[in-house]
């Protein structure tokens, strides 16, 4: 299953509708290492990676991603789901 899908059907979010406007840039954080914006475009292109990236596992980040997209995608449910699908199946 895609990442796209995990996430619409553990939050309804559908990740495609990011316009990769880079609105949501919250800022460099001592533990990202990379932007939420990139992060969403990992996710559509299915890449594993997004899973694994320090970003993802940053409680500071996860904070901070609350109302960070101007257009309305709920970025903090999306890390959260993003973080169950590994725990779910951290081999991957």
């Amino acid at each position: 299953m895609s990442l796209r899908t995990v996430i619409k059907k553990a939050t309804g979010q559908d990740v495609y509708t990011c316009q990769s406007c880079n609105d949501c840039d919250i800022g460099a954080r001592e533990d990202m290492d990379i932007p939420l914006s990139s992060l969403i475009q990992l996710v559509l292109l299915n890449d594993e990676e997004a899973l694994e990236c320090r970003t993802l596992w940053s409680d500071s980040v996860l904070e901070a991603s609350r109302g960070a997209c101007k257009r309305g995608l709920d970025l903090h449910a999306v890390l959260l789901a993003l973080r169950e699908e590994y725990k779910k199946n951290p081999d991957i």
